[in-house]
């Protein structure tokens, strides 16, 4: 074999070997499902939301799927995620069919589950009846009422150790969110890993629950879930501890 034909075939072996290194560098680590609304007087949250999740996917190899609405739910579909992320969508408009689904991603740990502010919309809606598999899920709840004014407030960590909470400060401050409150306290039912100190609201204000969760996770469930409640306005990605929580959030329910 002389001189010419070696270098082309060691050409071709170089480039073999260089396309296959960058086959698997380009395959993500894992596949996230990202359930987001495209309209309402949420959407400059989801925008910059989105933006955010586009830059920490590819600087952290992950891959995300945007949906607007259920319609593609199914067994078979989510079976393709590691991880769903209901980004300000409420449990309802969903069909029987897709409840289902989701009820055994969640249920046989099929994957992991993060969920923000509009997950606990939980009552009758738009002429919906409530999902109460769902309302067990976030701890047997009803919505009942929400700072429609916004309010800034202080919520403290009480589950410091807990791997979501790596790099969060003990305590730290939201300064725009509508804080819902329910018709009773999840605690019994979930871990709850963060709350809202009521009594540093600004402004003031009648609405409050006493024992006030905003963060916490159903260990009853086989899939990793956490329910973050506080995702309104954009400004919370101007905010490290909420940007940390949220990375640590879906490494851990991603179960990576």
């Amino acid at each position: 074999m002389n001189k010419p034909v070696i270098t082309l075939f060691l050409v071709y072996i170089i480039s073999v070997f260089t396309i296959q290194a960058q086959s698997v560098s380009d395959k993500p680590e894992f596949n996230v499902l990202v359930l987001e609304e495209n309209g309402g007087h949420h959407l400059e949250y989801t925008k910059r939301a989105k933006l955010w999740l586009d830059s920490l996917a590819s600087a952290e190899h992950f891959a995300i799927k945007y949906i607007h609405n259920t319609d593609l739910i199914t067994e078979q579909f989510l079976d393709q995620f590691q991880l769903i992320i209901q980004l300000d969508f409420p449990p309802y408009t969903w069909t029987d069919a897709q409840k289902s689904a989701f009820e055994k991603y969640i249920d046989k740990g099929k994957g992991g589950w993060l969920g923000f502010h509009h997950a606990t919309l939980l009552g009758e809606f738009d002429g919906y009846s409530m999902w109460q598999w769902f309302s067990d899920f976030m701890g047997s709840i009803r919505f009942k009422n929400y700072i429609a004014d916004f309010a800034q407030a202080e919520v403290n960590i009480e589950k410091k150790k807990h791997p979501v909470m790596q790099g969060v400060p003990a305590s730290f401050t939201i300064k725009k969110e509508e804080w819902y409150t329910y018709d009773k306290s999840p605690r019994k039912q979930v871990t709850v890993l963060a709350s809202v100190d009521e009594n540093s609201y600004e402004p003031d204000t009648e609405i409050k629950m006493g024992d006030h969760p905003v963060i916490w996770t159903n260990e009853s469930k086989a899939a990793r879930n956490l329910y973050i409640f506080m995702g309104h306005s954009p400004i919370l990605f101007e905010n490290q501890a909420y940007t940390t929580l949220f990375k640590n959030a879906i490494f851990w329910a991603a179960g990576k």
